[in-house]
């Protein structure tokens, strides 16, 4: 049975779940497809992996002569070949995996290990985890893909800043890019940060107006001994740059909750126009 013949369910649904008749959010819907041999349940988040697990277990009484399996970035799947449209809706598309990276509070590397260049595959929103780590020809042959796509390309899978070279920054700007987001996961990356932001000024000439539009970062913030307070400033230093600001809560395996101050964090940025 060809992989486009597999049924595939989510525990939840987001901008990114495929919308083809063959996936499914939740449980067994009332009128079933035809039978298949195979269902897979994607878990994207450790908290999800109770309700995934529940999942598979209808499907399973719904389906009891079918495969039915439980996988995903939860479940520490070092991932394989990218299928378009397979576990992420068409338009978005993953060209490596891993990262040459180790950073504190990553999983990437203990999951999917090394970098490893996967074919590259047709789609518009880019989800690397480190594209900029992959050898240069690697990321010219994305770029040159990207520029025949339906839609303007999103590289919203966080560039390193400190990989981002002059070369590099004008083969992707060559795209007519709707928008970079670029990563702030830790208070050392500043200076990185502040070096990208001057030579895409240097090489666009853009309004800060339109830098804002095209040019974003990613704030991890809420990380053990973060605060409110030095949040707020990694956020402003952000916005300095005049980059869009998109704090993004770090998640532990247990998705602990986070106080009220941290969720007015988010409100504070909107208010000053830092993301949208």
């Amino acid at each position: 049975m060809s992989d486009t013949a597999t049924i595939r369910v989510f525990p939840r649904r987001t901008k990114a779940t495929p919308d083809d008749r063959l996936a499914f959010v939740g449980e067994p819907p009332l009128f079933l497809p035809n039978w298949y041999g195979q269902v897979l349940v994607s878990c994207a988040f450790t908290w999800d992996r109770p309700e995934a697990e529940r999942l598979a277990k209808e499907w399973q009484f719904r389906y009891p002569e079918a495969t039915v399996r439980v996988g995903g970035p939860a479940c520490d799947d070092p991932g394989g070949e990218f299928e378009p449209g397979r576990f992420l809706k068409i338009g978005y598309t993953i060209t490596s995996r891993g990262c040459p990276n180790r950073c504190k509070r990553c999983f990437v590397p203990q999951r999917e290990g090394k970098l490893r260049l996967l074919p590259i595959r047709d789609g518009w929103d880019v989800l690397d985890n480190n594209l900029l780590a992959c050898p240069e020809d690697h990321i010219r042959a994305v770029c040159d893909i990207l520029k025949r796509q339906p839609q303007k390309p999103r590289f919203t899978g966080g560039l390193e800043a400190a990989r981002l070279t002059r070369p590099l920054a004008e083969c992707i700007l060559e795209t007519k890019p709707d928008r970079l987001f670029f990563a702030y996961d830790r208070p050392g990356e500043l200076k990185s940060l502040r070096e990208a932001a001057r030579l895409l000024e240097r090489i666009t000439a853009w309004s800060p107006g339109h830098m804002r539009h095209v040019v974003s970062c990613y704030v991890l913030v809420g990380f053990e001994g973060d605060t409110v307070a030095l949040a707020e400033a990694r956020v402003a230093e952000v916005m300095s740059l005049n980059m869009r600001a998109y704090p993004m809560f770090y998640r532990d395996e247990q998705y602990t909750r986070r106080s009220p101050e941290w969720h007015d964090l988010i409100g504070g940025v909107l208010a000053m126009g830092g993301a949208r």
